[in-house]
């Protein structure tokens, strides 16, 4: 093949190709030079030959494919010599077509063709795709474009935002044509959401794939990894092409919209509006039917193995670009469900969607507030998506109708993370202790709280054993005095219910007044307000804070004017921490009272300064 097509690369000159094609366009009588024009549609011949040939192909195919017939000989009768002839001589070009698209499938995704030409050949498809069912988009060769983008073992970057960038602009290249309703002679109108149902239908083809009882077991486990490999990247493609479609518009009674073929569907308001109410297409029927098509495309996307990157993803924008514009929200309760119940950080991810079904769309879900207080770890103070966490985290814990046990148990764990946590995620945590202690003034009495009789009757016993060692301790032989106030929260109790919150006291807020960054110190110290007094306070808005990190903070410190400064200054800016005589620590043991220690069984150090 590759040899007959560098014999006709010698025969004919591009000016030859190009006569070639102006006879072919002239009359039926050179109906021959198509063979020959189609050899030249490929790789292995010069840009200047395959511009030429698909010039000339398409302006052909292109004024006959209207009228072009799609179906076989044996379906047809015949009733002259004369039909048969033209029959036989239409399936012929017919049979031309598919090789031409066949040969341009090949040409866009070939390593070997350069960027412009295969641009050139994506928009000599989409005309044919525009046209080539009788007229109208043609669906099938829709779908198998889509079906080679998805499979194509070459990089299909540039096809995809050449596809997305240039067509997904249109309305009817994202809704297929077809005939609904009469208007002037022309037949217009909206079927489906076409670029999902073609995806919805790939997706399904992938799930059976991935469906175990359908596989057949090899011994070879590369094969298994790169069929897998091979899925994923499908899956990253039908992800792009997903995420990428413009978001799918509410039909208005006065919308217009921009089409790619030219039709004037809902362009025209008045006589086409009425057509439309008069044939059932009103403007909330093409809105229910685009909403079914997209529900039904995103549900069959998300039934499919889905690699961890595309997954967060996914949960990250699901309640922005897919919840909104689906038919039934409820529908993906199972899957968010899921992945809220997996923890870390897919669970933050989930948390904006779940709570938009919750508060939304009336969604049942028993232990929510469970798993948000499982949620309350120190890592969530590093993660990435820690600023709208914590915006959902103190609008779940808003209503005053919320139980004793379960703000106070909120408001104790955040307590005890600002222990560990970075100087960004205690300046949060105090700003939510601070909106808790005022929506709920039952649990004020975790901010002071005196020994009542409970607290001495439990703590007897510990009394009387410090008073039993109060010698050995003042001596230094024995353990120090414990504090009478014993901590009766449980840290490591996941229930909330279970956690002793109510008993316990905000001793770890109180630390946090000496921090070492000086904002913390200073934002702990408005806490200090009677916060049950609502006149007379506002709430704090968590979005403020939630974003901050390391680098806000030390830049909040530039910028702010100090009045006092400290007395002390350097001749000259120091480069060490400390002086280049400082010897440091230095540990020694003598001998008299290593031997000593040693006959009592202990061999203490003393550390001594030089």
């Amino acid at each position: 093949m590759a040899s007959e097509k560098k014999k006709s690369k010698a025969k004919h000159t591009l000016k030859e190709v190009k006569t070639l094609g102006q006879q072919l366009l002239s009359s039926r009588t050179y109906v021959n030079n198509l063979p020959l024009l189609l050899t030249f549609v490929s790789p292995n011949f010069p840009p200047q030959y395959v511009l030429e040939s698909l010039l000339s192909l398409q302006s052909f195919f292109t004024t006959l494919l209207p009228s072009l017939s799609s179906y076989s000989l044996k379906n047809t009768k015949k009733t002259s010599e004369e039909d048969d002839a033209e029959l036989i001589y239409r399936t012929w070009l017919r049979s031309k077509f598919d090789d031409l698209v066949r040969l341009l499938i090949d040409l866009l995704f070939s390593e070997q063709a350069d960027e412009a030409l295969r641009q050139f050949v994506l928009d000599s498809l989409m005309e044919f795709v525009k046209v080539g069912n009788g007229g109208r988009f043609h669906s099938a060769l829709y779908h198998r474009l889509l079906h080679t983008i998805l499979h194509s073992s070459t990089p299909v970057d540039l096809v995809l935002d050449l596809l997305l960038s240039k067509y997904f602009k249109y309305i009817d290249v994202r809704y297929v044509q077809v005939i609904v309703g009469h208007f002037d002679g022309n037949c217009y109108g909206f079927q489906c959401y076409f670029t999902h149902i073609s995806l919805a239908k790939l997706a399904k083809t992938l799930e059976s794939k991935d469906n175990p009882d359908d596989k057949t077991k090899t011994a070879d486990g590369d094969d298994e990894s790169h069929s897998r490999a091979s899925m994923d990247l499908c899956i990253h493609k039908i992800h792009y092409i997903m995420s990428h479609v413009p978001p799918l518009e509410v039909a208005k009674e006065n919308s217009d919209y921009e089409m790619w073929s030219g039709s004037e569907f809902l362009s025209k308001k008045g006589e086409t509006e009425a057509q439309n109410n008069n044939n059932g297409l009103s403007a909330a029927n093409i809105s229910k039917k685009m909403k079914l098509k997209f529900t039904k495309a995103w549900i069959s996307f998300l039934r499919l193995p889905l690699p961890v990157d595309i997954y967060k993803e996914v949960l990250i924008s699901l309640h922005q670009a897919v919840i909104p514009y689906i038919s039934n929200p409820i529908m993906l309760c199972d899957f968010l469900t899921r992945s809220y119940d997996i923890g870390g950080v897919v669970s933050v991810m989930a948390l904006s969607s779940l709570f938009i079904l919750m508060t939304q769309h009336g969604l049942e879900y028993p232990n929510f507030y469970e798993k948000l207080y499982a949620l309350l770890l120190p890592s969530v103070f590093m993660a990435k998506h820690r600023a709208k966490f914590f915006q959902l985290l103190d609008t779940c814990l808003k209503s005053t109708l919320l139980p004793a046990y379960l703000a106070a148990a909120f408001t104790k764990k955040l307590s005890r993370l600002s222990l560990s946590v970075p100087p960004s995620g205690a300046v949060v945590i105090i700003a939510l202790i601070h909106n808790l202690l005022r929506r709920h003034p039952s649990i004020n009495c975790l901010v002071h709280r005196e020994n009542d009789n409970e607290n001495a009757a439990d703590n007897s016993d510990v009394k009387g054993e410090n008073a039993r060692n109060a010698n050995d301790s003042r001596t230094g032989s024995g353990t120090s005095a414990e504090n009478l106030c014993v901590d009766h929260f449980n840290n490591e109790e996941s229930n909330p219910a279970k956690s002793n919150a109510l008993k316990s006291s905000l001793w770890e807020i109180d630390t946090l007044r000496h921090h070492y960054c000086p904002p913390v110190s200073r934002f702990v110290d408005s806490l200090k307000n009677d916060l049950t007094i609502r006149d007379k306070t506002t709430e704090v808005n968590i979005k403020d804070f939630s974003s901050s990190s390391y680098s806000t903070i030390f830049g909040e410190e530039l910028r702010r004017r100090v009045k006092q400064v400290p007395l002390a200054f350097y001749k000259a800016t120091p480069s060490l921490l400390f002086s280049d005589d400082f010897t440091g620590w230095t540990f020694k043991y003598e001998e008299s009272k290593g031997s000593k220690s040693e006959e009592n069984g202990c061999s203490p150090a003393k550390r001594q300064r030089m």
